[in-house]
This record gives C-alpha cells, structure tokens and sequence, in this order.
C-alpha cells in the first residue's frame, strides 16, 4: 500500500497559474510562490471579500465526533467532498486551514489530508508553506521583545512586570518553554521576570491574523492588544507603545490567502492555522469570505469536533465575518464510534454492533450540538480499510432514525474518499447538495452579545458540553470582574479544553453528563476579540511524545522528503 506521500508523489500537479483562472482569476490578480503555489493579491482580496451576500456561494461546515487513537479523517473528508462537488458537475472550492510544525513532527501528523484525497504540495503545505506562520511568531516575539525593551529604558508608561500577560510562541511542541526565567544576567540583560512560551498557532496574533479582513483592522487589532497593568492597576494596550505598525509589517504578506490544490485539482485555500483545543480553530475570514465570492459551494472545516472548532466557528468566526453555514457535515467512523463504546484500540477489528450503538451517543451529541445552532446537518460515515458491512449499515441505519428537536431522520451517507478521491465522496457531494437545497438553514450563535462573561461561558458548558455546573476559580472570577469593568464583556469567549472528550476529562469517553466543569483561568484577547477559557489540565504550549515524528523524517540528498504523514 501506497504512503500518503508517495500517492501524492505519484500524481501531476497543474501550474498555480492554472488552477487560478479556474477560479475566473487573471495574472493581475495573484502572485506565484513557486510553480504550485500563490496568493491572491491585496486588492483582488479586497474585492472579492466585499462580494454581496447574495452573490456568493453555499457554506458547508465540516466537524467531526470526538476525536480518539482509532482516526477521523475530517480533513481528508473535506477534500474528498470538494472534490466530489466537482465530480457532479458543481463549481466548489476549499478553504482549509495551515499545517502547525508541532503536530507535523510530534503524534498528529500533517494536515493535508491522506490517500487520495489529499491537498498538494503536500510537503511544501506541511514544512513552512509560504512562510505565514512564521511571520506570526516573528511579529509576535518582536512585541515581546518591545515589551521588555520598554521597561528596560525607563519604562515611561509605568508597567508592572509581573502582570505582563504576553507571551513569546514558538511553532514547535517544546514542553520545556513552557515556565521560564528571562533578564537572567547583569542589569543590561534586561529585567529579571517570569515569561512563558505558546504554540505559534494558538498565540493572540495567529488568531488576530485569522479575523482581519484588511491591513487597516490588522493594525487596529494588534494595538488593542492587552499587555498587562501599569502599578496603578490599569490596564496597558500594545498602541500605548506605538508599534503596532512594526508588527503589521511582519504580517501584510501573511493576511493574503494562499492557493493551492487537492489531487484532483480542486482550487484550495490554506490559509491561517489557530489549533481548536486552544484557540479558535478557524481558517482565514479572508480565504473563506474569498472562496465564497469565486465558487457555488465552499467547503471548510473547524478543528476537532462539534463541541470545540464547531462551536467557535459559529459563536466566532460567523460573529466576525457575518456568514452562516448552510450545513453541517459531522464526520463519524465505525472505529471512533467503537472506541467510545468501551473497546479497546487492539480490539477494534472485532464485530461489536453493540459497542457501537453504546459509542453512538457521542456522535449524538454532536449532532444536537449543530443542530442547536439552527444548522441542518449530514452525517459523513468515514470508510476505513477492514470496516464490516453490517457495523457500517447499522450506523447508517440509526443516523436515519435519529429524531432530533422534532426533526425526522439525519441524512447518513458512506465516504469512500480516501480510497477512491472525488467518486468516493460523489454520493456524499450529492446528499450535501440536497440538504442546502431544500433545508433552510436558520443560523444563530448560541448566545448574545450582551451576555455577561459567565453566562457565555455556563451555556457552553451546558448545552455544548452537557455539564450540570461551571465551577469557577476565584482567578477567574477576579479576572472576569476586571475585564467586565474594563469594558470587554460584550467579547465572544474561546474555551480552550482537551479535545478527547466532550468534557473537560480527556477520560471521559462517550456522551458524558452532569459533572462540574472546572474554569481555572481566563485570558484576555482583546486584539483577537475574544475571551479565552482555560479548562481542566489544557496546555498552550504541547509536548512531544516518547517517540515523535520527527524521528521518522529524512530527507535525501537530491532533496526528496520521506516520513510525512
């Protein structure tokens, strides 16, 4: 059998220019970062991001049941959906998001899909693509180091060292940043404070990135970035330092979306990579808002499951750009399902209807999860190699049956797309179609914007995550009281929890309920534009496992990369 990598080796790749004039585009309207690779011009995204409401295409959302060691493939399902959109004659482009280095060379993997439904060039996507991750960390380690160099040379605006809330990021898993000591040597190695590191791809400015429609917002966001308090307590914005503009400047090559193509060269947008877990877990408004104005159908997806990217797609990301989705298509697999059932990974390729239908409940869950926010859903069944016919049918079968809010049946369709690429997904294409067809959907965010801080966050946790009571810390109260008096309460919240559980437990498999969700701190995002929630144990800054990926990756003399998955 075949690697992804060697698959996507073996297929011919069309210019960037071609796939561009797919899309109606001219030479005017892109720039070429290599032979498969572009990104659109400012002012193209400027026009084609202004596309009235009325003239752009359908949405379609992709998330997934809870995640677990047996395998999704909600990315892979997306692009085999866009490519099946065009098998059946429909004019569809993707909008995913970026690669993070982390995941690349820890557990994960990449995120350019698998077999043949895949994004290409896969390797170039995965290992620094266009460079726009790493303008992030530069713009965003360049404030942290303005930031120090600020209170070393007097420190006119009178800032607190201990309540700076900024930190540096790195876009690799590296535990050992995460608690460190910086200004460790004489006096002109700058002041002695505690620091911390991030993942690049859940720091303020990837999500800042990720929201801004222009260069003008751009530097709008960065300067409402809190940074922390003077002595006096009141609170000191990035603005107040004037280098705001510096930072944009890092950035107005990585604001414009990227181009790239599937297999079966469908037009795909990669742009933007905030991880879901602990950031907003969304692509680009501006690759998505592009997508829409040049295609019939877009297809995109928010990290991880319902209760998490889902989530804040709707209650962020749709907030922000003013679009709803058309539909949901929530990714499940035979495995995953067995899995939350109670069987073990070694066991998995035993029939077990009844672990299925045990582990259907989480899968449930996540459709009441969409279906809450006013979506119409569909039901991606995602065939592995060594699935039984009897357990694949079964979950067809009770996806059917399924009454939801007084609803009759969630349509359940089988993918194939990794195995045969666009055809694979052609009935799935079909059935999505359909449901945008005839379903209106009636989009809201969970809660307004008026809510206070608490109660976005407890009908989260109650109607999201099925949680009896939001237990708070009395730092997150604290913190909660300042930023509602500083005027910040009207602000989304960003929940950043484990992924391997509707709960705040990544033990907790299943459909688990009425337990205490435990809040132990909240963050302030302002430039993003959101709150953000720390759950549970949740890290910002991942480690590496005992045996990494990065022990699998070689590279040869004449060039050619072997290893990536």
């Amino acid at each position: 059998m075949l690697s992804d990598i060697e698959i996507a080796r073996s297929r011919t790749m069309e210019n960037a220019s071609v796939i561009v004039q797919k899309l109606g585009l001219t030479a005017d309207d892109y720039e070429l970062y290599g032979t498969y690779k572009a990104k659109i011009n400012l002012k193209t995204m400027y026009r084609l991001i202004e596309t009235p409401a009325e003239k752009r295409g359908k949405l379609i959302l992709v998330t997934a049941l809870t995640p677990t060691a047996a395998g999704e493939g909600k990315s892979t399902v997306s692009i085999a959906l866009a490519d099946g959109l065009r098998k059946i004659g429909k004019k569809a482009v993707l909008a995913l998001r970026e690669p993070s280095l982390g995941p690349c060379f820890g557990i994960k993997g990449g995120a350019c899909g698998g077999g043949y439904a895949q994004i290409v060039p896969m390797e170039d996507i995965n290992l620094h693509f266009t460079g726009d991750i790493h303008a992030v960390s530069a713009a965003n380690n360049l404030i942290a180091a303005l930031i120090d160099n600020h209170i070393q040379q007097g420190n006119a605006l009178n800032l607190d060292s201990r309540s700076i809330s900024w930190r540096r990021c790195l876009d690799l898993n590296d535990r050992a940043l995460r608690n460190i000591l910086i200004g460790m040597g004489g006096s002109s190695d700058g002041v002695p404070r505690e620091d911390h590191f991030d993942i690049a791809v859940a720091s303020e400015i990837m999500a800042i990135l990720c929201l801004s429609k222009s260069i003008d917002e751009l530097k709008k966001r960065l300067g409402n970035i809190f940074i922390g308090k003077t002595y006096a307590k009141e609170p000191v914005y990035l603005k107040q330092l004037g280098v705001e503009g510096a930072a944009a400047a890092l950035l107005k090559d990585a604001l414009r979306p990227n181009l790239v193509q599937t297999l079966e060269h469908t037009p795909a947008f990669v742009h933007g990579g905030p991880f879901a877990n602990i950031a907003h877990g969304c692509n680009s408004i501006n690759a998505t808002l592009c997508a829409l104005a040049l295609g019939d159908y877009t297809v995109t997806e928010a990290g991880f499951a319902a209760d998490l990217g889902a989530e804040k797609f709707m209650d962020i990301k749709c907030r922000a750009a003013g679009v709803a989705p058309d539909a949901a298509v929530i990714v499940a697999t035979v495995r995953a399902l067995k899995m939350h059932g109670g069987v073990s990974k070694a066991d998995l390729g035993k029939s077990d209807t009844a672990a299925l239908m045990r582990g259907f409940e989480n899968l449930r869950v996540h459709i009441e999860n969409m279906r809450s926010f006013g979506v119409p859903v569909v039901v991606a069944v995602n065939r592995f190699s060594g699935d039984m016919e009897e357990e694949l049918h079964a979950l067809i079968d009770v996806c059917r049956s399924l009454t939801v809010y007084g609803k009759d049946g969630i349509p359940a369709v089988l993918c194939e797309g990794w195995a045969k690429g666009g055809e694979g997904a052609a009935e799935l294409a079909r059935a999505v179609c359909s449901v945008c067809d005839s379903v209106q959907t009636r989009f809201a965010p969970l809660y307004k914007d008026e809510d206070s801080f608490t109660e976005k966050i407890e009908k989260i946790a109650h109607t999201i995550y099925r949680a009896a009571k939001v237990e708070f810390s009395s730092l997150a109260l604290k913190k909660i009281k300042e930023y509602t008096a500083a005027g910040c309460s009207h602000l989304p919240v960003c929940i950043a929890k484990t992924q391997n559980s509707i709960s705040h437990d990544k033990n907790l498999l299943g459909a688990p309920s009425g337990y205490i969700f435990p809040v132990r701190d909240v963050l302030l995002k302002n430039g993003a534009g959101f709150l953000t929630v720390l759950a549970g144990d949740i890290m910002t800054m991942p480690g590496l496992p005992k045996t990494p990926a990065a022990c699998s990756i070689d590279v040869d003399n004449d060039g050619h990369i072997s290893g990536l998955f």
